[in-house]
């Protein structure tokens, strides 16, 4: 059983016991559950699969936060020629790390 939902500008596809980031969720506390109630698709075990237009009326996907995490840092450099001029930046991305509790259909 698996579902597509939508996270604010994403598409995710999600099945029970799955861990993923996603998107920094502010103000989020560990421990407490998020819903995503706009359910795209949902196929179910016995091979049915309903499709929504725009969402699937009565789905939703729990899922419990386990924390935010950074990714690697990724450098990006600034360069002009003949200038003298270099500049190095770093950024890490931040992440709600979140596992899959249950699929409602």
């Amino acid at each position: 059983m698996y579902a597509i939902v939508r996270d604010r500008s994403r598409s995710i596809q999600l099945t029970v016991g799955q861990e993923l980031w996603i998107d920094r969720m502010p103000g989020a506390e560990v421990g407490s559950d998020l819903v995503f109630d706009q359910v795209s698709l949902l196929k179910k075990e016995d091979g049915s699969v309903s499709v929504g237009t725009p969402k699937v009326d009565g789905a939703s996907v729990t899922a419990e936060i386990l924390g935010e995490e950074k990714d690697k840092k990724i450098l990006v450099s600034f360069f002009r020629r003949r200038k003298s001029s270099r500049t190095q930046r770093g950024h890490r991305q931040t992440y709600t790390r979140i596992r899959v509790k249950a699929i409602d259909a």
